[in-house]
């Protein structure tokens, strides 16, 4: 019987690498991979011309196509992308914001769409352990530093007591953020500014590593932002592909982990990060040696976390559970 064709939309991960130059096979599937220029490029290939079989999606774009009258995905408890987000707001160092709460009443900017994935994490942790909540601020939409249309692909929900608008034309978050434009801003990429130092901008956690680690240790969440989701049509006719790309992502995970406590022998020399090995074995340390763990039982809390969070800024018609979103076969993982 010959091999299953799926096309399969990635970023570039080194969790995925190990698929995409052919060191792990799927068993049973001839696998073509496909990236893009941009991560946000490949979700809208998946979401509007249903490009891939398999691909990568935000969480939140894969939780909003559970609102279309006949959803067409269902998702794999693989993790290619995960990030603590402390450090993912910034702030103008003229507005006079020295803690979380100094953001009620201010201007935020957010990247590309109210809600998404490194804008979900910051604003549930704000409302969970600052008492900031969303509608204390005024939310303006937008690209960082370059220019990029609104995102028409999915749904756009936000609760009416909020104030979402989208940057003016011909302006970007980065610029207005460091022209005092807005006060603030939440966004998964670092603002050019920042990354150059500016003085007029800052980050609102500065050393946001500790607070992080902090977090971490206290709560054992590690955020996760993407998955990996399935046709459901393909699902319908193969019904045990899904447990054979599970365990082909987790083998590929496994090898670039390997490549990692390998590399320690030799002090990490083919990484060009002072230190690196001393990195990893500090998280190691703090996060286990599965430090980046996929399967629904290992990450539980955090996606429970998640979709708590995506429930109560309106980004969900309902309280979803890690039941509504996984493949039901996987959920023992």
């Amino acid at each position: 019987m010959s091999d299953i064709r799926l096309k399969i939309g990635l970023w570039n991960y080194d969790c995925t690498r190990a698929l995409t130059d052919g060191t792990v096979k799927i068993d049973g599937v001839d696998a073509s991979f496909e990236s893009a220029r941009i991560v946000s490029e490949i979700f809208e290939r998946m979401i509007r011309q249903r490009e891939f079989d398999v691909s990568e999606l935000g969480l939140t774009y894969y939780l909003r196509t559970l609102d279309f009258d006949d959803p067409p995905f269902i998702a794999l408890p693989v993790f290619p992308n995960r990030c603590f987000r402390h450090s993912a707001i910034f702030v103008n160092t003229s507005a006079k914001i020295e803690k979380p709460q100094d953001l009620a009443g201010k201007t935020v900017g957010e990247f590309a769409l109210y809600g998404h994935d490194a804008g979900v994490w910051p604003k549930g942790i704000l409302s969970d352990e600052y008492g900031v909540e969303a509608n204390q601020c005024r939310w303006i939409i937008g690209g960082l530093d370059w220019p990029m249309a609104p995102i028409d692909f999915i749904p756009l929900p936000h609760p009416a007591n909020i104030d979402v608008t989208l940057a003016p034309e011909g302006k970007e978050l980065g610029e207005m953020l460091e022209a005092g434009e807005i006060d603030a801003l939440i966004s998964a990429d670092v603002p050019k500014c920042v990354l150059n130092r500016a003085p007029q901008v800052a980050r609102l956690f500065p050393d946001y590593k500790s607070v992080e680690r902090e977090y971490y240790g206290r709560t054992g969440i590690f955020p996760i932002m993407h998955t990996v989701v399935v046709r459901k049509e393909l699902l319908a006719q193969h019904p045990d592909l899904a447990q054979t790309i599970y365990r082909g992502f987790c083998d590929a995970k496994g090898v670039a982990m390997e490549q990692y406590r390998t590399g320690m022998i030799f002090n990490n020399m083919g990484v060009m990060i002072p230190w690196f090995s001393q990195l990893l074995d500090e998280d190691c340390r703090l996060l286990g040696d599965d430090w980046w763990p996929y399967g629904v039982e290992a990450n539980r809390k955090t996606i429970d976390t998640f979709l708590r969070y995506h429930y109560e800024q309106g980004l969900s018609q309902r309280r979803l559970t890690c039941e509504d979103i996984f493949v039901p076969e996987l959920l023992r993982t």
